[in-house]
């Protein structure tokens, strides 16, 4: 799945300023750091048993993974249409964004081959673990599938790294970065645990649950005998779903007294849309976009789709562009440039017919500053709308 490319040097280069990169290298002792969290456990809480953050990270994935990226250079123009033989730009993309949201970090990995060509490969960031060397700063990466290992390390000398760390800002950690479902993690608990409770009352007959009170003149208790059988008969003619709504007969002295809330006491309905909002707020979308009610912050559907792509998609595209167009330079020049067409998103096509009217209708402006504006002519507007 990966490839193991060969590194003509990790040593990085002496250097004699002082940093405040000591003070994390004396912290770090110079090892591997892991990762301060359980993500397995962030996955299956929030992403495969939530529904908010599985749509979530569908929606963002999908929707970066879409926006057109391109590149004047054609080798690195085909490396992105098909990153590898197992994958689409699409999926390629969309696994990256994937992990960046669940776990707050996305590695990519770049192998050459021995034809000459480039594959690129996206890295489990719960197998990744980051080498930290002396002076403070990482120097590589530990790649680990099972018993097996592989450390890939920086080449300092010509900047040609092998793996692309791409990280969210997280406050409290120096070299991982933080997801939206940790920040999320006690709403996204709470969620959950409004979808069991729902769960049980429904296999509870829909009933609260309560108490059987026993009141008799001839004894202060049941007996032994009579209180296992009234458990059993509990247990096989009132429990679940398939007993709903059946009597219960009462003798001897006993009378129910419910002891629980009821749905409407606790506003169950309001609670949960209340949790699945700041969820959606976490990541960034539009609550009216995940058909949550309750939600008027945009007049219209249409409002909030265009605030999606410019406040939470474009920014991440924009992130990611930049990161990999720095990476890639290392391995294809410093004159490599990767331009994120955001005017080919049919979702902000209104933004770019408003943006074309103004410009058109400035008659101070000549026709060549026109041009200049809305960046016609250029090579990345004609790469863009090829």
């Amino acid at each position: 799945m990966f490839g193991f490319a060969k590194n003509k040097s990790s040593a990085a280069p002496e250097s004699k300023t002082r940093s405040v990169r000591h003070l994390i290298a004396m912290h770090s002792g110079g090892s591997v750091i892991w990762t301060p969290r359980n993500y397995r456990n962030l996955i299956r809480e929030g992403f495969m048993q939530n529904t908010i953050v599985y749509r979530c990270v569908r929606m963002i994935a999908e929707a970066a993974a879409s926006v057109p990226v391109t590149c004047e250079n054609e080798l690195v123009t085909n490396l992105l249409g098909a990153p590898n033989l197992e994958q689409t730009s699409a999926g390629f993309f969309e696994d990256i964004y994937g992990y960046l949201l669940l776990s707050g970090n996305g590695y990519m990995e770049l192998v050459e081959l021995e034809t000459g060509s480039y594959q690129m490969h996206v890295l489990r960031p719960d197998r990744v673990k980051v080498i930290i060397d002396k002076s403070g700063r990482p120097s590589g990466w530990e790649y680990k599938v099972g018993p097996r290992k592989v450390r890939l390390f920086k080449d300092f000398v010509q900047g040609r790294h092998p793996v692309l760390h791409l990280k969210l800002f997280h406050p409290d950690n120096d070299h991982y970065g933080m997801s939206p479902v940790e920040a999320a993690a006690r709403v996204i608990d709470i969620h959950n645990a409004g979808g069991a409770w729902n769960k049980s009352m429904l296999d509870n007959a829909a009933r609260p649950s309560g108490a059987l009170v026993f009141h008799s003149q001839n004894a202060d208790r049941l007996s032994e005998e009579q209180f296992q059988r009234l458990k059993s008969e509990l247990e096989q003619s009132h429990q679940g779903k398939d007993h709903a709504g059946r009597p219960i007969l009462l003798e001897g002295g006993l009378d129910w007294k419910p002891m629980a809330l009821s749905p409407t006491d606790m506003d169950f309905q309001n609670g949960q849309h209340a949790a699945a909002r700041e969820i959606a707020l976490a990541f960034g979308v539009p609550p009216m976009l995940l058909g949550i009610p309750g939600d008027n912050t945009f007049a219209n559907y249409q409002e909030a789709n265009r605030a999606f792509w410019r406040q939470t998609i474009l920014p991440l595209v924009q992130k990611t562009t930049s990161g990999l167009e720095n990476w890639l330079r290392g391995w294809f020049g410093d004159q490599l440039v990767l331009s994120v067409c955001a005017d080919r998103v049919p979702a902000l096509q209104e933004d770019q017919s408003g943006l074309w009217k103004r410009i058109s209708e400035a008659d101070f402006l000549s026709d060549e500053e026109k041009r200049q504006f809305l960046d016609i002519g250029s090579a990345n507007n004609k790469k863009c709308n090829q």
